[in-house]
């Protein structure tokens, strides 16, 4: 069986199971299910720390798992990204008090408190900068307020804690992560559980295209198809069938969710009626 490591909790969990389910594969019921079978597809799931799922993958013992970048590179593990699934994303940034810092290099000789100790280390290095690194389990922000060091690294989205501690962000920022598909790095592609493997991402890139994507369904004048086939041009091409009515086509297409409502707009202007969108659950292209 192919064996799988999911996070058993935090922002990584709910979203990979539901991902997992959409992609057809069983997943637990309680949340003290440590591990559980799938006999149907062959698959075992491990449900783990999302700190730890790098080092398990690592070691060879786990064929894939679902972790965030962060945590792989934060982990150091020898284990490589193979999909990215577009969940639980996050920025990380330096902060500081107010006028300490505005790049990266005023960070020479400072201390920064992370709970990325490997991120923050790596990043430093890569640029050439010598500071030291501070690692802390949580509220890096009052570090600075305690003495404990000049400079926080931290996941930011509002930046909102951050202010409200007095500090300010500054700088590139230090890395960009969501969730994504780890394997342990140097994997054997002749692996026997390579094929497995496969259809393992091509369920989950299925279930992303299935997110990103909605059907759209719409008669229009032959004379008009032109313009409407350039609005829906869909993957390959879209699907024109004739109607009863001599001078209609129906024409079907898939469409950017986040761009249907524009189009509905754009083929009603140019005559298409019947339009409608449905959501689609999966998919292979």
């Amino acid at each position: 069986m192919l064996r799988i490591a999911v996070p058993n909790k935090g922002s990584l969990s709910g979203p990979a199971a539901d991902m997992l389910h959409e992609a057809g594969y069983q997943q637990r019921r309680e949340s003290k299910e440590l591990r559980i079978v799938d006999p149907v597809n062959e698959v075992e799931f491990f449900y783990l720390r999302p700190r730890d799922i790098a080092i398990y993958v690592s070691s060879g013992r786990l064929d894939i798992g679902i972790t965030g970048r962060d945590l792989l590179i934060d982990s150091d593990a020898r284990a490589e990204e193979i999909l990215p699934l577009g969940f639980a994303r996050s920025t990380f940034r330096f902060a500081a008090k107010p006028g300490q810092a505005r790049g990266i290099e005023d960070l020479t000789g400072k201390t920064v408190a992370t709970s990325y100790e490997g991120i923050v280390a790596k990043h430093l290095v890569d640029s050439g900068i010598d500071a030291s690194v501070v690692h802390l389990d949580g509220a890096v922000e009052t570090a600075i307020e305690l003495g404990v060091a000049e400079v926080v690294a931290d996941v930011v989205e509002t930046g909102t804690s951050l202010r409200n501690a007095g500090l300010e962000v500054f700088g590139e920022p230090i890395m960009r992560s969501e969730a994504i598909v780890i394997r342990r790095t140097g994997a054997d592609a002749e692996d026997s559980a390579e094929p497995k493997v496969q259809q393992f991402l091509r369920r989950l890139q299925g279930v992303l295209v299935a997110r990103t994507y909605v059907m759209m369904d719409y008669d229009c004048r032959v004379e008009q198809l032109e313009k409407a086939v350039a609005l829906t041009p869909g993957l390959e091409s879209p699907t024109v069938s004739p109607l009863h009515n001599e001078g209609w086509v129906a024409v079907r297409a898939m469409v950017p969710a986040k761009e249907a409502q524009r189009i509905m707009d754009d083929l009603y202007e140019i005559g298409a009626r019947a339009i409608l969108t449905t959501a689609i659950h999966a998919c292979r292209l």
